[in-house]
């Protein structure tokens, strides 16, 4: 890998500034990251899969690096501004791996630009529930910008360790082995810009009854379309059952269990994920875009109606 690889390069794209992180040569391969995180999740992959592939990680807007306007922070803003870059970077045709919301981006990448992915590689995806951690959904409410600037003070983050230690036992609220790293991202909620960015993600996806926005009523499009689900036993951010969910609903996937783990699989078991994201994208078949087919599946739709969301 370049010695320059872990570092931030920038793109201006639609008089935004996206940063995002480029290595290695041959098969191309995109990161999306998670709400709140950045590429720097991927830093540790991206190293090891820059002699096979050609790995690229962007700063979704809103993110690490990248501008924070005041802008469109939807799922389907994400997938197109995916297709953007890719263009910018002379990149056709990518497999995708997405973590969490950027699960969720990766579908919707998947969804509107078929004829652009190869593979899908969903890791504690969003999409598939409503169910979320019961702290997202309390962060949609109004006010809470003036309280998330809190969270980077020591004292408060001493606390919350402790309480989340309480509530551990309690379903639903411990994060466990994840906490240290999710709030070592969120102290940055500090910055104005920053928060107002994430606050307007979150509210694109979470409202107070969970999630808003789903892959489920569209998941029988990537028929014919390698897809990999990884998903961590102790996840308490998005649901581990959620996992069983997602590979009914996506007919060409296969399902992969990291147990113990919790909402940062490629975290907690590092050398099991490289292995087996390093098999995936060797030994499949990349997806061949077939545009009668598609309209087919469209005109066809699904054969069992979606699981209904809850609270609606």
């Amino acid at each position: 890998m370049p010695a320059d690889s872990g570092e931030l390069r920038y793109q201006v794209i639609h008089g935004y500034r996206r940063a995002y992180r480029r290595a290695g040569s041959g098969p191309a391969v995109l990161f999306i990251h998670g709400i709140g995180d950045d590429s720097s999740t991927w830093l540790s992959v991206l190293s090891a899969l820059a002699d096979e592939f050609t790995v690229i990680a962007p700063d979704l807007l809103g993110h690490g690096g990248s501008d924070k306007p005041r802008a469109d922070y939807s799922v389907a803003a994400y997938a197109c501004a995916m297709r953007d870059l890719l263009a910018t970077l002379d990149v056709e045709r990518v497999s995708v791996v997405g973590h969490s919301l950027g699960g969720g981006v990766a579908m919707q990448f998947a969804y509107q630009f078929p004829q652009l992915c190869e593979r899908l590689v969903l890791v504690s995806s969003g999409g598939v529930g409503p169910e979320v951690h019961p702290l997202l959904r309390l962060a949609t409410a109004p006010g809470t910008d003036l309280i998330l600037p809190l969270l980077g003070a020591l004292p408060v983050r001493t606390l919350l360790r402790r309480f989340e230690r309480l509530l551990r036992p309690v379903d639903g609220f411990g994060i466990g082995s994840d906490f240290d790293y999710v709030v070592g991202k969120y102290v940055r909620l500090a910055e104005s810009t920053t928060r107002q960015a994430f606050l307007r993600t979150l509210r694109s996806v979470v409202d107070w009854r969970g999630q808003v926005v789903t892959m489920l009523d569209r998941g029988y499009l990537t028929e014919g379309m390698p897809t990999m689900l990884v998903w961590g036993t102790r996840d308490r951010v998005v649901p581990s059952p959620h996992a069983q969910i997602a590979y009914e609903a996506l007919p060409s996937s296969r399902l992969e269990i990291f147990e113990g783990a919790g909402h940062f699989p490629h975290h907690s078991a590092p050398e099991r994920f490289l292995a087996i994201l390093r098999e995936f994208l060797s030994e499949t078949e990349p997806a061949a875009h077939d545009s009668e087919k598609w309209r087919k599946l469209l005109r066809a739709g699904r054969r069992d109606r979606p699981a209904p969301s809850s609270g609606t």
